[in-house]
This record gives structure tokens, C-alpha cells and sequence, in this order.
């Protein structure tokens, strides 16, 4: 297959202007070429438009680029909030993500779905339908723009691969696609192993729709991915191999993508104390095993 395009993740809400330049440096320095627009930077942009040009020469001053986007997220801001007085903001917000995305050359941006737990007096099929309407909204903008609109997979009812497959069956359109995620699929897999695990305590009484074959179901629409470990209890975002993880098999597969744009390292380094440097080795590791 094509070179893919690889990009990382930086949890950049725990530094200031200047600690911000010396990360995007220091990527560059460990032969990173791309960034994410991540949820934290976009409400940066939100507040401030002149963000824009300001992250736009940090970044070319190490010499890297936006390659994808991750979407603000969490109650009221995902795509299945039922909750009607707070849809048109939640909606405008993503009209505006998904601008702030073109205007910085993105052409891929993940959407949350939302979990179902997060409004338990609608059901699983309601909330499904209010992330159908929204994604009726979103996807002419996206268009419209150029962008691909990626749900993914994450350890909720709402967000099986069976679930998002059913959504997309609604939009053949090239703007909605998969984002594949690693660690959640493996906490969809080892997680049963462990009453704490995630799915177990989401899922309350119900047993969770165990799967070990999460991304050959979703691989046909996965247009970007969120790649990182865990043990198979929590949601860790650690660098792969700190966690249980087959990576082979993963990215033997993800070689096959027909629709596959950009790897992403979903790894969190002041999170998970990671160094950049044993995060950019990592993955250019992984990437040779496609």
C-alpha cells in the first residue's frame, strides 16, 4: 500500500504558548511530520480566532502540519444528545470544528457518538436516532468542505461495530467514515475477563456484546485510527506493547484498509508519563509491520 500518513497526539492542556512550541520541536526532533488537531486545540480556536495563524507558524516552525482532527466531546457536545435545548449549540460547535478543520487543511475529523449512559431516560434506538439527525446535519457541511466525518468504536451499545455499521448503512456518502480504535476494541475482547473492566461496569446487569473481530467488521469504512494499548480493564492510552495488544495482527489488517488516510498515536504522554521520543520510535515500528 501507499506510504500512510502518521500523526500523534499531545496533551497540550498542561502546557503554556511556549512549552507548546518546545513539544511540536520535539516531535520534529524524533522524526515526527504531523500532529493532531486535537479537542483541546480546537477550543483554543473556539475562544480565539487568531489561534488559527498562531498554531499554523508554530507548526511550520518545526517544520510539521495538521494531518486529522478530534472533535470537542462529552455530554451535550456528542452526536446522539437527545437533550433538544442543548442540540443546536452541540451542532453549531461541530459546523465550527469542521470549518476550523478545512481552514487548517484537515481533512479528517473524529466525531464522538456518545455514550448511552450519559442520558439514561432515552434508550439505546432513540439516541440512535438523534445520532442519525445529526449526522443528517453534519455530513452537507463535511462535504461541502471536503472533510470525512470518522465515528468510532468505543465499549457503549451505542458504539458497537454493529451499531455504527447500522448508522452508516444510512450515508453512503464518502464524508462518513470509521475511525478504528484500538484500545477500545481490545477492552471489547479481554474486557470480559474482568467484572471492572469498562464494558463491564457500562454495561451494568446486560453482559457486553464481547468481540474480538471489532476491526475486520469495521475495516471496509476505516478512514482514520486511534492506535494505543491497555491492559484490557481500562482505557489506558498507553504506547503500544506496554499493554496486551496483538499489534501484528492489527496492523497486518489496517493494511488492507482500502479507505485508510491516517494513523493516528492515540497514546497521551503527560497522561501516561510516555516519552515523545519511545512514542515516535514506536510507531514508526508499527508502521513497518503494514
Amino acid at each position: 500500500m501507499a506510504a500512510v500518513t502518521v500523526s500523534f497526539l499531545y496533551d497540550f492542556e498542561h502546557v503554556d504558548d511556549k512549552g507548546r512550541v518546545h513539544i511540536m520541536h520535539e516531535f520534529a526532533a524524533n522524526g515526527a511530520k504531523h500532529l493532531v488537531l486535537s479537542g483541546t486545540l480546537i477550543r483554543k480556536i473556539l475562544v480565539n480566532h487568531s489561534m488559527i495563524s498562531q498554531l499554523n507558524e508554530e507548526m511550520a516552525g518545526a517544520g510539521l502540519s495538521f494531518a486529522d482532527a478530534h472533535a470537542v466531546f462529552g455530554k451535550f457536545l456528542d452526536l446522539n444528545c437527545p437533550v433538544e435545548k442543548a442540540r443546536p449549540q452541540m451542532l453549531l460547535r461541530h459546523e465550527l470544528s469542521l470549518q476550523i478543520a478545512a481552514d487548517m487543511g484537515v481533512k479528517t475529523i473524529t466525531i464522538h457518538t456518545g455514550n448511552e449512559n450519559a442520558y439514561p431516560e432515552y434508550d439505546v434506538d432513540t439516541q440512535t436516532g438523534y445520532l442519525k439527525k445529526s449526522l443528517d446535519h453534519l455530513l452537507p457541511v463535511a462535504e461541502k468542505l471536503g472533510i470525512t466525518i470518522c465515528i468510532e468504536n468505543i465499549w457503549h451499545r451505542i458504539n458497537t461495530p454493529e451499531r455504527l455499521l447500522e448508522v452508516k448503512s444510512c450515508f453512503p456518502t464518502d464524508a462518513l467514515g470509521f475511525c478504528y480504535d484500538a484500545g477500545h476494541a481490545n477492552l471489547m475482547d479481554k474486557g470480559r475477563s474482568n467484572p471492572e473492566s469498562n464494558p463491564c461496569q457500562a454495561w451494568g446487569s446486560d453482559t457486553p456484546s464481547w468481540d474480538d473481530h471489532i476491526l475486520e467488521k469495521m475495516l471496509p469504512h476505516v478512514v482514520n485510527c486511534h492506535l494505543h494499548d491497555n491492559c484490557g480493564v481500562n482505557d489506558q492510552h498507553r504506547n503500544p506493547g506496554a499493554g496486551n495488544i496483538d499489534w501484528d495482527h492489527i496492523m497486518q489488517l489496517l493494511g488492507q484498509a482500502p479507505r485508510l488516510e491516517v494513523i493516528q498515536s492515540e497514546v497521551i504522554p503527560v497522561m501516561v508519563n510516555a516519552p515523545i521520543r519511545s512514542i515516535c520510535d514506536k510507531f514508526a515500528e508499527l508502521v513497518r509491520k503494514m
